[in-house]
Formats: structure tokens, C-alpha cells, sequence
């Protein structure tokens, strides 16, 4: 199983019943291919529609019905369209339940940065900073390092999306929580040791006494 696989389907296992759930674009849109089909989650588009279906297949892509990303998506029935004034009232207005989100940086006390790498040409920050400071859980789906850098350092380098922390990280190696302004290490990937997550992650972790392996 690949890593992003890995990350995808232990993040849907975050899902209840009932929740309103905004995906960022990349690792993150995955997880819907991981819901149980009998949990019944409404997966927002913050471009405007809730009730975000599967990619459509070939030929069937209607140009006007797009993710924030611009890809293609499809509408189940009872899904409901709505301007992006109204899309971000629901994110601002804290009535989004979980946003999932792709990052580049997560420090020790939870801060994100996930929208811009000085230098480099970016569209620009999106719905990024508004799902940070007004969801009611923020996951980050994200590979443990890049390129043999950790992603999960002491101080993000990078411009922060949010002085709000995250809720969880979910890796390829690992899952991390942050409670009183410290990383803790959760769980491990299958077939993943705590040396070799300690080996990989820059910033300091606390290690539980018991850290079980992912259930994915």
C-alpha cells in the first residue's frame, strides 16, 4: 500500500456521521474514496456546492462544475449550489465540522504552512486560511519529508497559513496530535517503528507509553 493510501484511508477514519467535510486539494481529495458507503458525510466544495460526488468519468464532465481546484467533480442528488459569499460564511461561520488539508510545513505546536514557498509562483493562498481558523477540527494529510527534509519541524521556515494549531497530522509514517502546545506521537504506520519516525521528524515528539499501530 502506498503512502498516500496510507494517509487517505486513516484520515476517513476522522469521519463521522453527519459532517460537513472541506478537502484541500491534492493528498487530501483521496479520502473520499475511503468513506464507508453506509457513513453519511456532506463533502464541500468552497467554491460554492455541498454534496460533492465522485470524478466524473470521461465525456460526462460538465465545465461548469468544478472543485476550488478547477478539476472536474460531480453533484449527488440533493446536493446543493450556492455563491462563494456564502460558501465562506459556512467556513468563517465555524459550521464546517473537518477540513482536510496538504501541507508543506507542521511545527511542534501545530502551526501549519501550506500555501506558499517564497520564490516560487503560487494562485495564491485560496480557502486555506479561512478553513484553518474556522473549522471545527483541521486535519493535515501530508507525506512525513520531502526530498529527506522533515515536514514536521520545530519552527516552520515557511509563512504560516494560521496562528490557530492543527488538530492532527496524518503521514505516510505516522499520526501526531497536538494538546497543550506539544506534538504527540499517536500512531505509527504499518510495518513503521518509533525509531524510524523519530529518525525522520525534526521537531521533538512525546511518546505515549503505548503508541499502537494504524488501523487502516
Amino acid at each position: 500500500m502506498d503512502g498516500q493510501t496510507v494517509i487517505a484511508r486513516r484520515v476517513a477514519k476522522e469521519l463521522h456521521a453527519g459532517d460537513l467535510v472541506n478537502l484541500g486539494i491534492g493528498i487530501p481529495t483521496l479520502v473520499a474514496n475511503y468513506v464507508p458507503a453506509d457513513l453519511k458525510v456532506f463533502f464541500q466544495s468552497e467554491n460554492g456546492l455541498i454534496g460533492t460526488g465522485p470524478i466524473p468519468e470521461q465525456g460526462m464532465a460538465h465545465p461548469l462544475l468544478t472543485d476550488a481546484g478547477g478539476r472536474p467533480i460531480s453533484a449527488l442528488p440533493g446536493a446543493s449550489t450556492f455563491d462563494s459569499a456564502m460558501s465562506f460564511g459556512l467556513i468563517r461561520g465555524g459550521h464546517v465540522d473537518v477540513t482536510v488539508l496538504g501541507g508543506l510545513q507542521v511545527d511542534a505546536h501545530g502551526h501549519l504552512a501550506n500555501w506558499m514557498i517564497p520564490g516560487k509562483m503560487v494562485p495564491g493562498m485560496g480557502g486555506a486560511m479561512d478553513l484553518v481558523t474556522g473549522a471545527k477540527r483541521v486535519i493535515v494529510a501530508m507525506q512525513h519529508a520531502a526530498k529527506g527534509k522533515s515536514k514536521i519541524v520545530a519552527r516552520c521556515t515557511l509563512p504560516l497559513t494560521s496562528t490557530r494549531p492543527v488538530s492532527l497530522v496524518v503521514t505516510d509514517m505516522a499520526v501526531i496530535a497536538f494538546s497543550d502546545g506539544k506534538a504527540s506521537l499517536l500512531e505509527t504506520a504499518p510495518g513503521v517503528s518509533i525509531a524510524e519516525v523519530l529518525a525522520v521528524t525534526e521537531a521533538e515528539l512525546v511518546i505515549p507509553d503505548t503508541v499502537p499501530e494504524m488501523k487502516i
